[in-house]
């Protein structure tokens, strides 16, 4: 089992910067590639981008590429999402998620959220 615990989110202008944290605790967090999503409201849960068990491999969505960068901290148990030039259509929940290839990736562990919202 494992607990994800987002934070950082918040109320920025457009152009403006956040920066996620996502704790995670109950397993061995550097096994595992972490991935962030999003959902916005009346939308599906859209994918962000990945990053790998150590962090030498990232993956984003078009939508982000250039403006959101992913990260992690081993040894805090904690991954980042680094979100610059924020547009409104960037508001949403965000979430992290623990990922898995099985084939093809899969989310099994998902923290409960924090919001953005970015105004115009």
């Amino acid at each position: 089992q494992v607990q994800l615990v987002e934070s950082g989110g918040g109320l920025v202008q457009a152009g403006g910067s956040l920066r996620l944290s996502c704790a995670a605790s109950g397993r061995t967090f550097s096994s595992y590639a972490m991935g962030w999503f999003r959902q916005a409201p009346g939308k599906e849960r859209e994918f962000v981008g990945r990053i790998s068990w150590s962090g030498g491999s990232t993956h984003y969505a078009d939508s982000v590429k250039g403006r959101f960068t992913i990260s992690r901290d081993n040894a805090k148990n904690t991954v980042y999402l680094q979100m610059n030039s924020l547009k409104p259509e960037d508001t949403a929940v965000y979430y992290c998620a623990v990922a898995s290839w099985g084939p093809g990736w899969r989310y099994d562990y998902w923290g409960q959220g924090t919001q953005v919202t970015v105004s115009s």
